[in-house]
């Protein structure tokens, strides 16, 4: 086992997000997508008992959530390009998107932090449409049905998610315990097969949308390994929408590495002393993923050094 992944095995053992932790971004995303479950098949079942068919639930209903696959109809509802990927009406294909997106997307948030599954997640959904609706005008089979086709479901996100993880820890195995694990690679070949397999008899928009979602997740992480982080810019969209309305939010003047990297005290400044946090771990662990061990600053070797001793 290399340097980079001691410290991977270090940093998944060291710290796990939680079920309850509030700042959990997968459980958001599982929270919003069960809501939007839950609406949908409440609506359903009320309009199935009452007209006793479900041509009404979808013409009417599911109509307002799912991607159009022209433009025309994407201009009236513009929202649909976010709504269709928490979206879905089938039981089976949600239970199965929450299960591969449990798998793939704890990996991911507990080795790049909490702040990039959700951008990977939308990206994802966003690639998607994209791809679905650019396959929809360019393939003439597809073409010819424009007016009865939509997209929904949350396949193109996980697929993001799915890809992303792997390439973020391509060594990473699951249960360990048994013959030194699965790798991540083998689970993610199997859920493309299934996913692709799903769909296959279906206009080949379908499969071109879940591919758009891998094509998202797969140009994130490449970017991310280039020093391009495609999820700063929503983080901090994200706070100043939050900070809007906390008004008395006080303003830091010391920066954080000051606060909280080093213990100043009476000390000459060039004369620091640095000290070993779980955040500074992190960040540490997240340039390996990005640059390599090799990358690190002495400083930040023995601070990864201490820690493992810890």
């Amino acid at each position: 086992m290399g340097e980079s992944d001691r410290y991977i095995d270090y940093k998944l053992k060291k710290k796990r997000f939680t079920l309850g932790q509030p700042d959990n971004a997968l459980m958001w995303l599982f929270a919003i997508n069960v809501i939007f479950f839950l609406i949908l098949l409440t609506i359903k079942v009320a309009i199935n008992v009452n007209d006793h068919s479900s041509t009404a639930f979808y013409t009417q209903v599911v109509y307002w959530f799912q991607l159009p696959a022209d433009l025309v109809s994407l201009s009236k509802k513009p929202w649909t390009i976010i709504s269709y990927m928490f979206s879905d009406v089938d039981v089976m294909r949600a239970l199965s998107n929450m299960l591969w997106l449990s798998a793939f997307g704890s990996v991911l948030q507990n080795l790049t932090g909490n702040k990039k599954i959700i951008p990977v997640y939308l990206y994802g959904g966003f690639a998607g449409a994209v791809f679905f609706m650019a396959a929809v005008y360019l393939i003439p089979t597809n073409r010819a049905v424009i007016d009865t086709l939509g997209l929904l479901g949350a396949n193109a996100s996980v697929m993001a998610v799915a890809i992303a993880a792997t390439m973020i820890a391509p060594s990473y195995r699951f249960f360990r315990d048994i013959r030194g694990g699965i790798p991540i690679w083998i689970l993610t070949v199997i859920y493309v097969a299934i996913d692709l397999a799903s769909i296959a008899r279906g206009p080949a928009a379908f499969p071109i949308a879940h591919m758009g979602g891998a094509f998202a997740g797969y140009l994130f992480v490449k970017m991310l390994k280039h020093n391009m982080d495609g999820s700063e810019w929503m983080n901090k969209f994200y706070n100043w929408f939050i900070n809007l309305f906390n008004p008395n939010k006080k303003k830091q003047t010391n920066s954080v590495k000051e606060r909280v990297f080093y213990n100043i005290g009476s000390k000459s400044p060039y004369s620091k002393t640095s000290i070993v946090t779980e955040q500074r771990v992190d960040e540490i662990l997240d340039k390996i993923n990005q640059k390599g061990y090799d990358h690190l600053t002495k400083e930040e070797k023995d601070i990864l050094k201490r820690a493992s001793e810890d």
